[in-house]
């Protein structure tokens, strides 16, 4: 047992890292490891001060998914671990929907191995970079476990031939691979990618949080959609962010030539 918390928070002015803080056994989303940054990333909901969040990894992996021993110790419950198994995968698909629902662009940042859940945690962040000789997989078809909630983000960022692949095949791609199929946004040196990755957070915290949130949300809602509905939704969307402050100030910026002053609203 350590006495280093879970998950490590940094703030780099606007911008939150949430470290995942178990190198030794390659930051495993264990029930408690995925309730602490689920809790971190709560507590950046309702910080104003946070505009953008990284997610990273300490050690050699990103995070290699499930506590597998904690999930076998569970076995011996009464039940067999069906209590626990349930309790685990509701906090797991609540968590990573969090993210997804989350106001502030989520990012994740990977230097190592991200598989099974941490591959779902990957796909699961708006934006996600990984340095070069990272690796990616959702191996649980080896180990007889079917990689079914990762599949649920996977499915939603990579094409359906390509995520089957990756959970029928169970075997890891590499960094090259990754951007191919979009599971992430670009390949770095790992010596350039935390900067990489700062400079994109900073980038992006400039912006109008009212009008990220608003983009945000859209973007996930309207992909669910029909043509038509999506539309029809996106429109009224539209709407409503012209009439808000923020909008007023950024057209009234760009025709005036300056440098817009945002109020988040």
């Amino acid at each position: 047992m350590t006495d280093e918390p879970l998950v490590r928070v940094d703030d780099e002015g606007p911008v939150r890292w949430l470290t995942l803080n178990r190198p030794q056994s390659r930051n495993p989303l264990s029930l408690a490891m995925i309730s602490s940054l689920h809790s971190h990333l709560d507590a950046a909901r309702e910080d104003d001060t946070v505009r953008a969040i990284v997610v990273r990894g300490d050690g050699p992996a990103f995070s290699a998914g499930h506590d597998l021993r904690e999930v076998r110790e569970h076995r011996s419950d009464a039940d067999g671990g069906v209590a626990f198994f349930e309790k685990l995968m509701a906090a797991c698909s609540e968590m990573m929907s969090a993210i997804v629902h989350h106001p502030q662009p989520v990012i994740a940042c990977v230097d190592g191995v991200a598989t099974a859940a941490g591959a779902q945690l990957v796909a699961s962040c708006d934006l996600a970079y990984a340095a070069n000789g990272s690796r990616f997989a959702t191996p649980g078809v080896n180990i007889g476990l079917f990689c079914s909630t990762p599949m649920v983000a996977l499915t939603r960022n990579v094409h359906a031939k390509h995520a089957m692949e990756m959970l029928l095949t169970g075997e890891l791609i590499g960094v090259e691979r990754a951007v191919e199929i979009g599971l992430i946004n670009r390949a770095l040196p790992t010596d350039e990618l935390e900067e990489e990755v700062a400079g994109v957070a900073e980038v992006i915290a400039g912006k109008s949080m009212h009008t990220l949130k608003v983009g945000k949300e859209a973007f996930y809602r309207q992909r669910e959609l029909g043509l038509d509905d999506a539309y029809a939704y996106t429109s009224r969307v539209m709407v409503q962010n012209l009439l808000a402050d923020d909008a007023d100030e950024g057209i009234s910026a760009f025709i005036e030539k300056r440098a817009p002053q945002w109020r988040d609203r």
